[in-house]
């Protein structure tokens, strides 16, 4: 038996919690992953003679996706250095976990739309990350 008689439900739940720290971390990884991934093509590719990363309104976006990235990494940081240190945690976790799937589905559906046609093809990085984004959405 684990733990004390009477207490599987507390641990679950603790468990849960403490997880929702990881699926949080995962989910940044997996953001920024996609837009690490995508951000090389940007460069590469060119529409009326210029780099695509060059248009200033890709930029606004691309930024604003790192931004939110970084806001998503901090929440989890946060909750992680609260559960090291013995302090509450619960509430930072879950606001972790939404936050960073939130982002890793935008973000990823981002660099599907900056990577054009192509991002839709098998054997680019972008498409692969879709499948993954199921473990943040539970």
């Amino acid at each position: 038996m684990l733990g004390k008689r009477g207490q599987g439900y507390k641990m679950a739940i603790e468990l849960l919690n403490e997880g929702r720290i990881g699926i949080g971390a995962q989910m940044v990884g997996l953001a920024l992953g996609a837009f690490e991934n995508t951000l090389p093509y940007l460069h590469e590719r060119k529409q009326f003679g210029r780099s695509v990363a060059d248009f200033q309104g890709m930029q606004f976006q691309y930024a604003r996706a790192l931004m939110e990235i970084e806001a998503a990494k901090v929440l989890v940081y946060n909750a992680a250095r609260l559960k090291e240190a013995k302090a509450p945690f619960v509430m930072e976790a879950a606001m972790a976990k939404l936050k960073a799937t939130e982002v890793a589905q935008s973000t990823a559906s981002q660099c599907i739309d900056w990577l054009g046609g192509i991002g839709f093809t098998k054997g680019m990085p972008a498409e692969k990350y879709f499948p993954c984004l199921r473990v943040g959405q539970s």
